[in-house]
C-alpha cells in the first residue's frame, strides 16, 4: 500500500551514526522531516545534506526534527556526519528495512540504464505520527525551504 497525506508513518527502529537505536516514537509529539537519500558523500546527497545543515537552526527554530536515512552503513554515515560538521541524526538502513516500508526502494532509471535504489524522497511527519506531506520532487540546493514551504511556515527570524 502506498503511503500517502494523512498515513500513519511505518514505526521503525535503526542505528544511527553512533550506532544508537532510534525509533520513530523517540520522536512522538514532534514534527520529523524524515528525508531518504541514495549515498552519502556524493554530489547530490552532500549539496541536500548541507543544505538541511545551513538551515538546521531555522528548521529547529520551528520545531522540525532532521533524520536522513539511506543504505549505508553506521560507520560510513559516521564519516560523512565529520566530513561535513552535519548535526542531523542519519540512520543506517542497509538491508532496506525502512526504505521499503516507506516505499522509497525501487527501480530507478538513469539514461536509459535501469537499477535499484533509493528515491530521493521526503516524509514530513506531524506531531501525532501521521504523514503530513511527501515530498518526491526534492530540490537538493532548496531542500529546507521545501520543508518549510510544505508546512506553511514563513521564513522569518
Amino acid at each position: 500500500m502506498e503511503l500517502t497525506a494523512g498515513s500513519k508513518a511505518p514505526a521503525f527502529k535503526a542505528a544511527d551514526q553512533n550506532n544508537n537505536t532510534i525509533s520513530l516514537s523517540d520522536y512522538s509529539g514532534q514534527k520529523v522531516a524524515l528525508f531518504f537519500y541514495p549515498e552519502d558523500d556524493t554530489p547530490t546527497c552532500t549539496i541536500e545534506a548541507c543544505n538541511l545543515r545551513d538551515n538546521y537552526a531555522l528548521l529547529k527554530k520551528h520545531g522540525i526534527v532532521v533524520i536522513g536515512v539511506s543504505p549505508d552503513e553506521v560507520d560510513k554515515h559516521k564519516k560523512f556526519e565529520q566530513k561535513f560538521d552535519l548535526p542531523f541524526t542519519m540512520l543506517a538502513d542497509p538491508k532496506h528495512t525502512m526504505l521499503n516500508k516507506y516505499g522509497v526502494w525501487g527501480e530507478k532509471n538513469l539514461y536509459g540504464n535501469k537499477f535499484m535504489g533509493v528515491k530521493r524522497t521526503t516524509f514530513l511527519i506531524n506531531e501525532d505520527g501521521t504523514i503530513a506531506h511527501i515530498i518526491k520532487g526534492v530540490r537538493s540546493k532548496n531542500h529546507a525551504q521545501q520543508i518549510l514551504d510544505a508546512w506553511k511556515i514563513k521564513n522569518q527570524d
